[in-house]
């Protein structure tokens, strides 16, 4: 990328902030338009900056470098796809990318003649939280502690409150927190295939399980997502079998300690000072803007961090590519997902 990175935003809405207070910490960054037909521009470094109802109109009138889509997941496909083919720019799309696989099989058409695996990304946040990045690198420091042979996961949030909006924007609860908890686990093991999925209360809520490998051992990750409750909340336990070594994660405050019987062995705390999506972004950014943003898990055809069956859908079956059990790598951004 150029030394000033030219940005355009699509949609500013209520995470399309997070993007404008991470991009107006960075020098190298220039906001060069917006564009949502429902809103006006916000302030950017108190100033506006152009503003279009239309993606094709902006692309025409700017040459950005990165276009940053920001919309309800429906959305996605069809703005990816006009930034494919219209400019010559990266695009990082909120998560998931596309809600059904004809989306999916639409971009990947357009791979050989504009790079689309080389220029979209999708910001999985949660895989860059400090916490995740913590515990990853302790599971590296610590080989005797054994392979990863059980996981917890439940992510919980209030939007049940938004009623028919949170459905509209997010698509389920599924869609929305099973994309950030799949990701979040590819940090520690390998993600080898949805074993079920199940959809309850009208897609606010879903039970899941998932089969991984960790340094060669199998294992089940069970997966609860939910809509039904009036306040954020979102743990990870990690159970270590062979050496009774467990890690609670503690997603919300970003904080984590490792036990074996009664002695604690490693803790991660926060002091509150940052915001948690700004702590998750920042480093997102970082890997973004870099010359060589380094890959992480590849999709397969029938990857369900890109898609949700309808909320009364029978379950569904798929596999996917996470980054190995053993690797402890710092947070990837990754094209595709």
């Amino acid at each position: 990328m150029s030394d000033v990175v030219r940005v355009g935003l699509v949609g500013v809405g209520i995470i399309a902030q997070t993007h404008l207070e991470v991009l107006a910490e960075r020098s190298d960054t220039r906001l060069d338009f917006t564009v949502d037909p429902a809103a006006g521009p916000p302030l950017f470094r108190g100033t506006e900056p152009p503003h279009h109802r239309r993606l094709a109109d902006a692309l025409d009138a700017h040459q950005p470098d990165l276009v940053v889509i920001a919309t309800p997941t429906h959305t996605h496909a069809d703005l990816v796809a006009q930034v494919l083919t219209r400019s010559t720019a990266r695009v990082l799309v909120e998560k998931p990318l596309v809600h059904d696989l004809a989306s999916l099989d639409r971009l990947r058409s357009l791979d050989e003649a504009a790079d689309a695996r080389g220029r979209v990304f999708t910001a999985h946040h949660f895989a860059f939280s400090p916490e995740v990045r913590w515990a990853a690198a302790q599971i590296t420091a610590h080989p005797e502690w054994g392979p990863v042979t059980g996981i917890t996961s439940a992510f919980y949030d209030p939007y049940i409150l938004r009623g028919e909006q949170a459905f509209a924007s997010y698509g389920s609860s599924w869609m929305d927190s099973g994309v950030n908890q799949l990701t979040t686990l590819a940090r520690f093991v390998e993600l080898t295939a949805l074993t079920s999925i199940e959809q309850m209360d009208g897609g606010a809520s879903a039970w899941c399980t998932a089969a991984y490998r960790s340094c060669g051992t199998e294992g089940t990750a069970r997966l609860r997502t939910s809509w039904l409750t009036g306040s954020s909340s979102k743990e990870t336990v990690l159970g270590f079998g062979r050496s009774g070594v467990e890690m609670w994660i503690d997603h919300t405050a970003m904080t984590g300690f490792a036990a074996e019987d009664g002695r604690l062995l490693a803790t991660h705390g926060s002091d509150g000072r940052t915001p948690r999506k700004i702590a998750h972004y920042r480093p997102l950014y970082e890997s973004l803007l870099s010359d060589r943003p380094r890959p992480g898990p590849r999709l397969r055809h029938g990857d369900h961090r890109h898609r949700t069956p309808p909320r009364d859908a029978d379950p569904v079956r798929g596999g996917f590519r996470g980054t190995p059990g053993c690797s402890g790598e710092p947070g990837k951004l990754t094209p595709w997902g």
